[in-house]
């Protein structure tokens, strides 16, 4: 099991009489990709304060690397890479200025400017480093946020909405980022209001809804909560009647049916049940001539919980 990089126990944050958080639970580990959703206002942005240190916390505690952290807490605070939604960069600046700069924020001095040249490399800016960041475009400008967040080596990464304004190609290129950081071994507190985004990135998920976790897991075990089930349709060469029974006794199948050439199968997990699927209409003699997969995805889910759309 990866080594746990962040544990919030019960953090609570309220307002008047308005409790924005309320007792909110979680854990990432080292590698791990653990994306936060909720609609607006769902208690997000305050959880992210709390665990930044930004905002002091009214109960519970945020650990990061084995250091409570709280507003005060500085030295534990190195550990915490945020990357806002607001852009943190000097637009007359250039890009390697930027780094240096925050760089020496951070403490950083003997190999100051080879890890510059590291970050450069890793968001794909070396050869715009000695332009001016007024002259990026938008997705551009949100790399150099990522690099920033990334320059002192930190152990848990706050991304909070990384893509909002970008062009498709610097979005799939800032997600790519993020994949290879968790290859890494960085632990990725992720939030975002594109339900792609989590489908691809994230390896837990915990939805938030009125300050309150009300559900957390893998994509697979959130869908499992709302009795989704895969769904194969399998097109063939000839009649498929004679097929069903044997696909139907498969381990992850819940039901087959027929009709001429076509098979649809159900299934609780399409990936693990494909194969066999394939092979058992093989066997019966018939060429399987396309095979389609729908799985359900997290809106449904997410839909069902809250009743909201993920931008309300």
């Amino acid at each position: 099991m990866a080594e746990t990089v962040l544990a919030c126990t019960d953090l609570r944050k309220t307002y008047d009489d308005l409790v924005a958080v309320d007792d909110v639970s979680f854990t990432i580990g080292a590698g791990e990709t653990y994306g936060l959703l909720g609609p607006n206002g769902a208690g997000k942005t305050t959880t992210i304060s709390m665990v930044a240190g930004l905002l002091e916390k009214d109960g519970g505690t945020a650990v990061v690397a084995g250091n409570e952290i709280t507003t005060r807490s500085t030295s534990a605070k190195a550990a915490i890479g945020l990357v806002p939604q607001d852009l943190a960069i000097y637009p007359d600046l250039t890009a390697r200025e930027n780094l240096r700069f925050f760089g020496k924020l951070y403490g950083i001095g003997d190999g100051l400017n080879a890890r510059v040249d590291e970050v450069l490399d890793v968001i794909e800016l070396s050869d715009r480093a000695d332009d001016q960041t007024k002259e990026y475009s938008g997705g551009m400008k949100r790399r150099l946020n990522i690099g920033l967040g990334l320059l002192h080596r930190p152990e848990l990464l706050i991304l909070d909405e990384p893509t909002v304004g970008v062009d498709p190609q610097s979005r799939n290129a800032i997600l790519e980022n993020v994949e290879r950081l968790g290859d890494e071994g960085m632990a990725v507190l992720y939030t975002t209001h594109y339900m792609e985004e989590a489908e691809r990135l994230c390896d837990r998920i915990g939805i938030i809804d009125e300050g309150r976790i009300i559900a957390e897991g893998t994509r697979r075990e959130l869908v499992s909560l709302v009795g989704g089930r895969d769904r194969i349709h399998v097109e063939t060469s000839g009649d498929t009647s004679s097929v069903v029974a044997s696909v139907t006794a498969l381990d992850d199948v819940e039901s087959c049916s027929s009709a001429g050439s076509v098979l649809e199968v159900v299934a609780v997990n399409a990936s693990r049940a494909l194969p066999e699927v394939v092979l058992a209409v093989t066997r019966a003699g018939l060429d399987v001539q396309s095979v389609d997969v729908s799985e359900p995805d997290l809106e449904t889910v997410f839909l069902h919980l809250t009743g909201k759309a993920l931008r309300e």
